[in-house]
């Protein structure tokens, strides 16, 4: 297996090979489940392609919780297989799959009523990590423990004394779901899976009732392709009916959006060693360890607007602000906010209304010969959805296929990982980086930090960090556009770092120099520069201008206000 390098020449090779001969399987959707079922695919023995519309994790894989978790609050909906599955892989991916990526983050639970809730929720925490034992797949989280309200505030000084009479605290785990998706896509890639993004499906090839292939438009160089192959798996998430539409089936189920949305504060506008979860009359609320910040969300609410770039309100804003600040003694207001970023769950309609209630399952179909359609689901599980993707897809291919075998596939940067970190000191003391520096790229790139290290190493000014952003080095810069398949300045500064919501600024103060750093490798001259950066500005002023607007439909007819794609 080689690491594969997503540049420009790859993106052009990989379209170019596509058209050339028809594939085994052809993905169409470039989030985690896309992302996925190209690696199992790949990893089968199949000649495989992914194609993406926009950016690799642009949509819903960019926008979650971060979190990797079984589901607590399904225990109490007695969704006991969901449970068991989310833990089994939520184990996988911190003991063997990914242990650079996703990493463990404690939860402290404030109790408000003495005796029968610490009873009830202990019993359900007990029950959760048992399950995860149960399946051999525990033992690298602590087990939950039981706190007084003393011993509690010790842990998360920020509560107010009256918010809790007790506490538990349990474990779970949280990745950075873009760099998540990049890595599984190169994963893939290096598999011999031909991917490429900016690259739109706009209609099916049929024979007959049989798909055979999709049309695909360059959405960067321009030209349209054929790409023929002898099973599509749709994998377009909230796009699903959309993407059905374009074959002109119904399809049998529907997707629905759920619209959830994420506040950013800085680390010290709340004093804990433990990130919170709290109830709320619709769900939880989680308040997330995340760097030097606190991701706090979520709403979940149904939305049927924009899915390319579903706004947050000023009533989603005030929404998590009111329930965060009903535990905290130092409150939180608008001013402490440094982003606000909204992403939409593909839940399976049908079951209920109220789309907290709609299902967390997925479903996969195969509507007419040649297509089988994945819907639905959750983050953590993606690895088991992509696997019963491909599973529908063998069955209409004429010859025997191996079984899945990612559960033994470690991603990129995974080997390697744990002696890099054991001699992280060393690492620093070679490379001239403090080692804080080299745990930061550790934990982004794993093993494959060194890739970055040689760019330091041939251009020292590439291990200086960036001015206005100063937790990413100029070397991760250039590395996601030569390395990581970042194609303009948005995929830069929104999922392959997360700049635009982690700077009070949202990156625009960062927006030129990262373009600069972006332009060798990309071909860029000083007016592609510019466009660039201004259709930065723009969104982000498009998104500000949004999350001013009172409902969701203002909030959507103000972010539309920014263009989507940059002239080149």
């Amino acid at each position: 297996m080689r690491t594969a390098t997503l540049d420009p020449a790859q993106r052009a090779e990989a379209l170019a090979e596509m058209t050339e001969r028809e594939l085994d399987v052809l993905v169409v959707g470039g989030g985690i489940v896309g992302a996925g079922t190209a690696l199992d695919a790949a990893t089968r023995g199949l000649s495989t392609g992914l194609v993406e519309a926009r950016d690799w994790a642009s949509g819903t894989s960019s926008r979650s919780s971060k979190l990797i978790h079984g589901g607590l609050r399904y225990l109490e909906m007695l969704d006991f297989p969901l449970v068991r599955e989310a833990l089994k892989e939520r184990g996988l991916l911190l003991e063997r799959l990914a242990p650079h990526l996703v990493k463990p983050v404690p939860f402290l639970y404030p109790l408000q009523h003495r005796g029968w809730e610490r009873l009830y929720a202990g019993a359900g925490v007990a029950l959760y990590d048992a399950m995860s034992m149960a399946r051999g797949h525990g033992r690298g989280l602590p087990t939950h423990r039981h706190l007084t309200r003393n011993r509690a505030l010790r842990v998360a000084p920020c509560l107010r004394k009256d918010a809790l009479v007790g506490a538990l605290q349990y474990y779970d785990a949280e990745v950075d779901d873009a760099r998540f998706v990049a890595t599984l896509v190169r994963t893939a890639a290096s598999y011999g899976a031909k991917v490429a993004n900016r690259a739109r499906v706009t209609g099916f090839l049929r024979e007959g009732e049989r798909v055979v292939g999709v049309r695909v438009e360059d959405v960067e160089a321009g030209g349209e392709y054929e790409i023929r192959a002898r099973q599509v798996v749709n994998a377009t998430g909230v796009w699903t009916d959309d993407t059905q539409g374009l074959v002109g089936e119904r399809g049998q189920f529907h997707v629905k959006a759920s619209k959830g949305i994420h506040l950013v504060v800085p680390k010290d506008r709340i004093h804990s060693s433990t990130g919170l979860i709290l109830r709320t009359e619709k769900s939880v609320l989680f308040v997330i360890p995340w760097g030097r910040h606190w991701i706090v969300g979520t709403t979940d609410t149904a939305w049927d607007l924009d899915k390319a770039h579903p706004a947050a309100s000023s009533a989603d804003i005030d929404y998590l602000l009111e329930h965060v600040n009903s535990v905290l003694a130092v409150p939180l207001t608008r001013d402490d906010v440094e982003g606000v970023y909204a992403g939409l769950r593909p839940l399976l309609a049908g079951e209920s209304e109220a789309t907290s209630k709609l299902s967390r399952e997925h479903t996969v179909a195969h509507p007419v010969p040649g297509l089988v359609v994945v819907a639905g689901g959750k983050y953590t599980t993606y690895r088991v959805m992509a696997k019963d993707a491909v599973d529908a897809a063998v069955h209409g291919l004429d010859r025997r296929v191996a079984d899945s075998v990612t559960e033994e596939i470690p991603l990129l940067g995974a080997e390697g990982y744990p002696a890099m970190w054991n001699a992280r000191e060393r690492i620093a003391e070679r490379s001239g980086l403090h080692v804080a520096r080299v745990e930061h790229l550790l934990n982004r790139y794993g093993s494959m930090a060194d890739q970055l290290l040689d760019l330091i190493a041939a251009d020292p000014t590439l291990g200086e960090p960036l001015r206005h952003a100063d937790d990413y080095l100029r070397a991760e810069i250039v590395y996601a556009a030569s390395h990581e398949g970042a194609r303009h300045l948005d995929d830069v500064l929104t999922r392959r770092t997360r700049i635009s919501i982690e700077t009070f600024d949202r990156g625009t103060r960062s927006a030129r120099e990262a373009a600069e750093l972006m332009a060798p490798v990309l071909g860029w001259d000083q007016d592609q520069i510019a466009r660039e950066v201004e259709h930065y500005e723009k969104r982000v002023e498009a998104e500000r201008e949004s999350q001013r607007q009172p409902d969701d439909l203002t909030a959507d007819a103000a972010r539309l206000g920014a263009p989507d794609i940059v002239p080149l």
